[in-house]
This record gives C-alpha cells, structure tokens and sequence, in this order.
C-alpha cells in the first residue's frame, strides 16, 4: 500500500494527512516537520517505511517548526561517493601527508610548513625555474589533488641534487634505520629551500606595482639596519650597516623563558673587535632593528649550539614559550614604527570589537536555540512532572534570550548587522592609516602584528638524530567564516593540523604550549607568523 490516512500531531494540533509510504519521512502537506518520534520506535530521515509499518489511522508526534519547503539548489548536488579523488580533495581541503623515504622527516616538516604561504603556490603557477622550485610546484599540486598519502620522491631527488649535503650517508651504515641516509637539520633545510626560490616571479601589488621583485623578497625577506659603537670609545664613529635576513633568531639561554627576550638577546649583543680608533680590540655594543617586515615572518629557535668541552653539537632542552599572536614593533627601527604605528594601534582596537561581537553572536544564537527547542516541546498533559519542566526551560531561555539582547545593546548600540558589513567599513579604515611607503611595498606587513600559522618541531635529546614534525593552523586549508550563517570554519576556530610523515591528526589548540620544551618531547624549532590581514 504507497499511500495511507494518518494523524499528525504537532505543536497541539492534529493534522489529517495522506501518506506517501514511498518517499521519505520528513515531508507532510507541503510542510517540512522533523519526525524525532514515533512510538514505540525512533524514527529518522532516512527510516525505511516498511521497518515502521505504519496502518491506517495512525497518530504520528511530529516535533519541529513547520517552515516553507526548501529551494531546489542552483546547481546539481553531487555526493561525495561519486566524485573522483581531485574534486574529493579539493571539497573537503583534505592535507594530505608525505612519505618518510629514510630519515626524510626534516624535509616532510618544512615542506608542509611552508605550504601555509598560500601565495608562495600562487607564485609557482607561474613557470617557475626549472629544478627545485618547479618540483615543488608539482608535489604541492600532488598534494592538493588526492586525499592519500604522497611520496615525495621526485622532490627529495632534486634537493639532493641542489644540496649535496642532504644526500649525506649515516655513520652507522644501517640501511634497516632510514635506509642509510644520515637525519638533517630541518632549519637548515628551510633556509636552503627558500634560497633554492629566490627567483621564483613576484606578484603584484593591488594597483600592479612590486612584480619587478622576486617571491622570495616581497613575502619572507626582511631586512636589517646593525648599529656598532664602541663601549670604550663613544667619540668613535658608530659604524652603520644595512642586511637581507630570510629568518630572526631567538637565542636561548639559562634566563630564556619567553620568545620575545630570546629574540632581544640576539638582536642586542656585544662582541670584541678591533677598534681603529684605540688601535687594540675592545668591547663593542650591536644593536640590530628591521627596517623591514615580510607578510611572513620566520622565527628561529637557536636549540642546537657547539659544546666545546665536548666538541659535539647539542640540543637546548630549556622551555620557551612562544605566543599565537606576535607584536614585532619591539624589533623595528624607530622610522619603521612610526609608519607601523597607527594601523597596529587602531587593528587591536578592531579586533577588540570583533571579539565582542563574535561573543554576542554565539550567545544570542544559543539563547535563540534554546528558546526554540522549549518552545517546540510538547506539553505532556499525561504527566505533569513533564509539563512543569517544559514550563522552566522555557522561562530559562527566555532569560537567555533577554540577556542576549540586553549585550546586543551594550557593545554594538542596537542590533548587530551582519559581520561583512562591519568587515568592509573596519578594512577602508585600516587602509587609509597605512603608510603610502608600506603600501607600495608588496609583500610586506603594515602593521607589524601576526598571527601563528606553521610550526617545525623536534623530538628527541640528540641534535643529528630525533624527529621532526609540521603543525599547520586549520584555517590555512579551510575557509573561515566571519558569521555563523556562512559556511566554513567558525571564526574563532584555532585547531592545529599535525603533520608526522604521511599522518595527518587534529592536534588542538590548547596542546600547543606542550610544544614550547623543556623535555625530550616536541619542541618548537621553526616558527612562522603570518601578518594579521586588516580585512
């Protein structure tokens, strides 16, 4: 029988309705109700009619709020069973991990850290040099077309091929421990790798400006102004010269606890030289500033040093904490923070705001849930202990509901408007702030504030053996979303991905401190920072 005469109950009311046995459960009389119940069984979306067996006369209990049918979608809906590995990896932005090919995990990190420079793969789309970079075009293409592992092994050759010295043999001869090539230094490999890039294409700025430079000089390089004077004769003319730096470097000492000093004390140093004034060596002060900032800003944990008592090179186990969000203007010349100034002021002032908003959002909307699934709950006039509970759900989300309204109108002044409008008035703001030198400089951060995206780290107490591995913010894969009506990543979503070898997890947000040191665990190694975008 394809069709029969029931009852159903909803929200007081009984309608009579004919049932079509051969379509799904959820529609009835033009009107869509969430089935959640029919006794004695559960029933869902996709329950098979014939399981329920439903006769003539039957009341169904619809709970749910009644609402127009839905619009046929404007293109056809394709399931994922049916689409082929590339449109499988490009819907879910699935990463992908690399294969480790003999102690090749130094390599694996550093190239999925740096596969959260989005602009770096867009440089590469345009022929880039033959060799290395044009490798590196193809596997990061690889990566971004399957949803299975990778084996990087035409990339591994042609670093090998750039750099002899990755190719280097390990001393115990062991081809049953990574197939007898030695560990490398996953820094090293970095600084090579970008070396290897330097002339991939620029890209050019919003009105066409900055192509002339290269890549590797609009987004990753810095640069940096040293000051030398003589601690034992001020009257010696200080001694100024300018530099190109790929990374910062945070030393690590016995009173290093945090990256921010660890960075001072290698940008602030004294050395011995000798002094043409005094004609001997004597003591000199550097003092060492950037005068420029990259978009992407690489940060240097010094954890290997020379031990000369015992001629080996060692780890430095210390902890250091580092931070997800980094103010740089402490590192720039007093020029450069002038123009950095007013944007990085008036960009924490706005991220302020959108905090509150983000809060006010959340809270509302679950005041508004909250209210609706009281409300839709049907009162149990069987059982009055139910109805009584129904009665104070439905006076708790009310004042959820009230109290959501009542910080609507504290932070925004009435009601919020949707977060794209903010997001453009806030961004023409920003951009009339920034300073006309650093807005023809392509590449470069106008505000000196970052943002966390990458991390390389290693494991174990031994600096030529251990593990490395890659951790890369969720959001570089994922669109976010700046309101809870789009889809995407909520905004405030700072999930890691881990990257170990061809293993890929979720590593949370709250487990990034366990990366700071202090054990033979993982620590931070390679630091990237991502300028904060003004829109």
């Amino acid at each position: 029988m394809p069709s029969l005469n029931v009852h159903i109950k909803h929200a007081g009311k009984t309608h009579d309705v004919q049932l079509d046995t051969d379509r799904p459960p959820i529609v009835f009389k033009d009107s869509i109700y969430q089935v959640t119940g029919v006794p004695p069984e559960r029933m869902k979306d996709d329950t098979d009619w014939k399981k329920v067996a439903p006769k003539e006369g039957q009341t169904f209990m619809v709970i749910g709020a009644a609402g127009e049918l839905p619009k046929p979608p404007e293109k056809p809906i394709v399931f994922l069973e049916d689409m082929d590995d590339s449109e499988l990896a490009q819907a879910l932005a699935y990463p992908v991990g690399l294969v480790n090919l003999g102690n090749t995990c130094y390599m694996n990190s550093t190239v999925q850290a740096l596969r959260a420079i989005p602009e770096l793969q867009t440089a590469l789309q345009a022929s880039p040099p033959p060799g290395l970079p044009t490798q590196l075009k193809n596997l990061y293409k690889t990566m971004s077309s399957t949803v299975d592992e990778v084996t990087p092994t035409p990339f591994l050759l042609s670093l090998r091929e750039a750099f002899p010295q990755f190719a280097e043999m390990s001393r115990s001869g062991n081809k049953m421990m990574g197939g007898g090539y030695a560990q490398q230094d996953a820094e090293e490999c970095w600084v090579q790798l970008l070396g290897s890039l330097r002339d991939v294409p620029g890209l050019p700025g919003p009105s066409g400006s900055g192509a002339s430079k290269r890549f590797i000089e609009q987004y990753l390089t810095g640069e940096v102004r040293r000051e030398l004077t003589c601690d034992e004769a001020p009257e010696e003319p200080a001694s100024v010269t300018t530099e190109k730096v790929l990374k910062i470097e945070c030393n690590i000492t016995i009173n290093t606890n945090y990256m921010h000093s660890g960075i001072m004390d290698a940008l602030d140093v004294k050395i011995e030289k000798a002094s043409p004034s005094l004609g001997r060596d004597a003591v000199y002060s550097s003092k060492t500033r950037l005068s420029r900032l990259p978009s992407y800003l690489t940060v240097h944990m010094v954890r290997f040093a020379w031990r000369r008592d015992i001629e080996k090179k060692a780890k430095i186990m210390r902890k250091v904490k580092f931070p997800t969000e980094f103010d740089a203007l402490d590192l720039v010349t007093d020029d450069l923070k002038a123009k950095l100034t007013p944007v990085s002021r008036k960009l924490k002032e706005i991220e302020s705001q959108r905090g509150e908003r983000r809060k006010v959002r959340k809270r509302t909307k679950a005041a508004a849930e909250a209210s609706s699934s009281s409300t839709g709950k049907g009162k149990g006039r069987e059982d009055a202990d139910v109805e009584m509970s129904d009665a104070n759900a439905g006076e708790g989300s009310k004042k959820e509901v009230k109290e959501g309204e009542e910080e609507k109108e504290e932070v925004a002044g009435g009601e919020l408007e949707e977060e794209s409008v903010y997001r453009e008035r806030e961004t023409k703001e920003l951009e009339a702030l920034v300073h006309p030198d650093l807005k023809a400089d392509t590449g470069c951060s106008v505000a000196g504030l970052y943002e966390l995206v990458a991390i390389v780290t290693h494991k174990g107490a031994a600096a030529d053996a251990g593990h490395y591995m890659g951790f890369v913010k969720r959001s570089v894969f994922h669109p976010v979303s700046h309101s809870p009506t789009e889809p995407g990543l909520p905004d405030d979503d700072e999930d890691w991905y881990k990257f170990d070898d061809n293993k890929v997890s979720i590593f949370p947000k709250e487990k990034l401190a366990t990366l700071d040191g202090g054990g033979e665990d993982s620590a931070a190694y390679v630091l990237l920072y991502r300028a904060k975008p003004l829109a």
